[in-house]
């Protein structure tokens, strides 16, 4: 971690190698060396056998201070991962010279990762895209802004015009600000499709569908700070040493101040696992399994919390029948976890209370991604420990904004705010966009489609290949429009690579050209438009806790390359929508402010609680930070006193009456107007004559004392309360409902009140505005109501397949999805002696995502310069594989295949390979590195995991299968 800067000079060590090469003797400010030294990181990477080419290699320099110049600092957010790190920029004459983490920041306080520390080099764009660029005969030609717009535009409305709006793919970052998520999310309506999308879709797209389905809403429950009130903690499926560093700081306290057992399941030994009390390693994709082997000891030997139970869950007795049938003997036959050490956790958990379960992609990233979400969310009901501080459901999102992305609908099943599709949704934003909902359906190729969920981006290269009947929409996918996400992030890329060759129009707008613009296949009909960081434009992010932070320009876009809001104004000026689009955003130039997309995201989000914070609060937040505690993210004094850091989600109401933000959701020891709060009752009232609402359970000083419906205006009818409502909140309600008189007002509720009436008087009388209802241990709406183990369609343990099958073949999301037909047929037949091993995927601490970005960042590419495979000693030995040999991964699809770098390590159990999914620029062994734009090539390439891996899919979201499937590793 990074110490504070002092004025005394830098020491300069003798360098050599790699590093002298990267980093000679520096003029000014911190040395290459001590830069290291003080980050905490050592040269060369855990596969690192090798040196640059010297062509790759330029020198990295720190910017100058000059002197009798002023510095002014600046405050941003890191766009890395999702901890939400604050990045203080030091900045003179227009350009960043110097950098040190937030001190003052209640989340990283005072430190950075190896990713973090190296983000100025984002501005300095030393492999950057400087200028527009379009595709001709397999060559880059430089080429203006309005001749890139004119030339998009013109070839999307002559798609349009013959396939119709639907034949688009938009797909958008959760490296977007929360502004330009939800902006792309209305230019995608004005468009007429819901074929948008961003990365939670390979992420945590099964998170939000599990836990929403269970209490209410798809998100983290807790924070990272309050895990250092937890009394034990259990990690599933997540590597945070190296996913999410500067969050292992928040978790190292838990465990020393509160000596909490410190608990890591995972298929490999992870660097989180090397700080475990205990490490249990299982099969990969046998999760629930673990979690009802764990409720069988809690269940077996009383440790549940019953009257938690009693007054809060709903369906347990269900659980308990399907726990029943996972005795120890059948959990450790299926995942090969004893069930002494078993019982050990399950003891640990429930006598080490409030303790908390913390996972990542290796829960979500499966075919059966939702119910493993589910399974460990019950896991948390049984134990009582969801609604307190040190417990919760900690779920740790990948990329910088995915939450905020994500909360503001960049999602094919969804408008912003988790609205849904239905026409009551679209009518809600059509009043927030003030436009005629007949205005908005018309631009859809039906009522049908408007309201149907789009294609995702696992698929959309399924959908540019299909033929007439296989999709259900009138044309295949003809263009992509590509804002922000890595081209080698979904599975089966050999079938990507074929989609991406018939796609007659595919755009890039991104600071680094991505894999989709170096594929070799395509010669024409490409275009990268350079966007700019987030360190060169304004705008919030919210971290995983639900905490929005501001981010402040720190320098302007360098070279040629625009901010998000201005290259889609371009694009909606030119598709011919850009009044109606920005109706109520005061555009600067061509420039949207983003202060008013995010005061209109604030008067339509009501759902989740996006109302209370304004610009005006989040800039205060970042300015005082200083004020907020370390642990509990309250602020105790100053401007910001009272609030939550960051205005964690929901913050109800209007900014106005300042409510604190919710740090810990469900909490019923708080009241409403402290951050309190109860299950959502979204799912009705009753079920088969049971009632769904809370028993007996509620949040302090609520004047309802038991459970609660939903509030609409016939709720305050009925309670007397619609008296409390002003005349001016009135004549919305009324204008929404239909008019005086109309029947139709009774239903008009706290989501769709624009007035937030409904909402401020549930607040006065301690009422939340959602309902107070129990949550569901039963989810009868989603394919398995009951969370049940599925073997993965590629299972290494076919004699389990028949016992355990995956889910029938299904149409949803516009395609057809394979499931237990293409399992039978894998274990049938004799894949399984020809690819004798599991390949499961994961994250490394240098770079991220993608890896475009970071593998172009010199300050990381020395750190891991190869591809690799980890392989057990014992099967390196068998197959006489040598540590740093070359090695060819063989998966069973297509051909698929990867030559990499061997790491003989015990990390991985026998019979299991590990390889990250941060690399591309190779291809089955050829090198991409002449198809990139001059200039702007990786200084690191590598082959993508992902040519490797193979067909799996969630059936609730379409979560790919990336963690595991079998493969052939052999001397190359």
């Amino acid at each position: 971690m990074l110490v504070k800067r002092s004025s005394a000079k830098a020491s300069r060590g003798k360098r050599s190698g790699l590093v002298g090469a990267l980093a000679d003797s520096l003029e000014y400010g911190v040395s290459r060396r001590g830069f290291l030294r003080r980050s905490g990181l050592a040269a060369g990477g855990i596969a690192a056998v090798g040196a640059l080419p010297g062509a790759m290699i330029r020198k990295a320099e720190a910017g100058p201070i000059l002197p009798n110049i002023e510095v002014v600092t600046r405050k941003n957010v890191c766009t890395h991962c999702s901890v939400g790190c604050t990045v203080i920029a030091e900045v003179q004459n227009g350009v960043w010279v110097g950098q040190e983490p937030g001190w003052e920041s209640p989340i990283n306080q005072g430190t950075h990762c190896a990713k973090g520390a190296s983000v100025r080099e984002l501005t300095k764009g030393t492999r950057r895209v400087k200028y527009p660029l379009k595709l001709v005969d397999g060559a880059w030609q430089r080429i203006s802004w309005d001749q890139a717009i004119e030339e998009i535009g013109n070839q999307l409305l002559e798609i349009r015009q013959a396939s119709g709006p639907d034949a688009v793919f938009w797909l958008g970052s959760a490296k977007f600000s929360n502004e330009g998520a939800y902006l792309y999310r209305k230019l995608a309506a004005f468009w007429g499709t819901n074929n948008v999308d961003h990365q939670a879709r390979i992420c945590h797209s099964t998170t939000v569908a599990g836990v929403a389905n269970t209490w209410g809403y798809g998100a983290m429950t807790n924070s990272y700070n309050d895990i250092q009130n937890s009394k034990a903690l259990l990690i599933v499926g997540g590597n945070p040493a190296e996913a999410h560093p500067v969050s292992m700081q928040h978790m190292l306290r838990g465990k020393e101040h509160n000596r909490a057992p410190f608990i890591v399941i995972d298929p490999r030994f992870t660097r989180t696992a090397a700080h475990a009390t205990d490490y249990v390693r299982i099969r990969p994709g046998t999760d629930i399994p673990i979690a009802w082997g764990l409720l069988w000891h809690i269940f077996e030997n009383g440790w549940e919390d019953k009257e938690y139970i009693r007054q809060r869950v709903y369906g347990m007795d269900e659980i308990r029948a399907e726990v029943k049938k996972w005795t120890p003997e059948e959990v450790e036959r299926v995942t090969g976890v004893p069930g002494s050490q078993l019982r050990r956790v399950a003891e640990v958990l429930a006598k080490n209370k409030p303790s908390t379960v913390i996972w990542c992609m290796g829960v979500t990233q499966h075919t059966v991604g939702t119910a493993n979400v589910r399974a460990l969310s019950i896991l948390q009901l049984a134990l009582g420990n969801i609604g307190v501080a040190g417990g919760g459901a900690n779920i740790y999102r990948g990329h910088c904004n995915v939450q905020g992305a994500t909360d503001f609908g960049l999602d094919v099943s969804t408008l912003p705010a988790y609205y849904g599709l239905a026409e009551g949704a679209w009518k809600h934003f059509a009043r927030v966009w003030d436009v005629g909902y007949d205005d908005l359906r018309g631009r859809f190729g039906s009522k049908d489609l408007m309201e149907a969920k789009g294609i995702p981006t696992t698929r959309w290269f399924d959908a540019v290949l299909a033929k007439p009947g296989d999709i259900d929409q009138p044309s295949p996918l003809r263009a992509m429009m590509c804002f922000g996400h890595g081209g080698n992030t979904v599975t089966r890329m050999p079938e990507m690579v074929k989609g991406l060759e018939k796609l007659s129009l595919l755009v890039v707008a991104d600071p680094h050209p991505t894999t989709f613009a170096a594929i070799k296949e395509r010669r024409n009909g490409t275009y990268i438009l350079p966007a700019c960081t987030q360190f060169e434009t304004d705008g919030s992010r919210t971290c995983s806790n639900r905490s929005m932070q501001w981010g402040e320009k720190v320098v302007e876009p360098i070279f040629e390359s625009k901010d998000d809001y201005t290259i889609m104004y371009l694009l909606a000026r030119k598709l011919g929508f850009a009044d109606e689009m920005f109706k109520h955003i005061t555009v600067e130039n061509t420039r949207p402010v983003p202060e008013d997309i995010l005061r209109e995201m604030n008067r339509g989000c009501l759902s989740i609680g996006a109302t209370g914070q304004s610009p005006e609060r989040l800039k205060m937040h970042m300015k005082h930070q200083a004020d907020f505690d370390k642990i509990t993210m309250r602020a105790s004094s100053g401007p910001c006193a009272g609030d939550y850091y960051g205005l964690p989600w929901p913050s109800w109401g209007h900014p106005e009456i300042r409510h604190p933000g919710s740090a810990v959701l469900y909490d019923t020891s708080k009241h409403v107007m402290d951050g309190g709060g109860v299950f959502r009752a979204r799912f009705g009232v009753e079920r088969n004559g049971v009632s769904l609402l809370a028993d007996g359970s509620y949040s302090k000083g609520s004047e309802i004392e038991d459970g609660y419906p939903e509030f609409t205006m016939a709720v305050l009818r009925k309670l007397g309360w619609d008296k409390d409502l002003t005349p001016e909140e009135m004549r919305v309600i009324q204008a929404i409902g239909g008019g005086e008189g109309s029947a139709e007002i009774d239903n008009v509720s706290w989501q769709t009140d624009l007035s937030m009436g409904i909402i401020r008087v549930a607040l006065k009388h301690g009422c939340v505005p959602h309902g107070n209802a129990k949550a569901r241990a039963v989810a009868w709406n989603l394919p398995d109501p009951v969370p049940i183990h599925r073997e993965p369609i590629y299972s290494p343990r076919p004699e389990l397949v028949k016992a355990y099958p995956a889910i029938e073949d299904r149409r949803d999301f516009r395609l057809v999805q394979l499931a237990r037909s293409l399992q039978f047929k894998v274990a049938d037949s004799d894949l399984r002696q020809r690819f004798p091993m599991v390949l499961t995927s994961g994250r490394l601490v240098e770079y991220e995502g993608g890896g475009e970005e970071t593998r172009s960042n010199v300050w990381l590419a020395e750190l891991q310069q190869d591809m690799f495979v980890e392989i057990n000693t014992g099967d390196a030995q068998r197959l006489g594989i040598k540590d740093g040999a070359w090695v060819w991964v063989h998966g069973p699809e297509d051909g698929g295949k990867a030559k990499v770098k061997a790491l003989v390590t015990d990390r991985v159990g026998g019979g299991t390979v590990f390889m990250p999914f941060h690399f591309s620029g190779f291809w089955q062994g050829e090198s991409l590195r002449g198809n990139y734009p001059p200039n702007t090539d990786p200084i690191v390439l590598g082959e993508p995991v992902n040519g490797v891996t193979t067909y799996g899919y969630d059936p609730v979201t379409f979560m790919q299968e990336t963690k595991v499937t079998l493969c052939r590793v052999e001397p190359a």
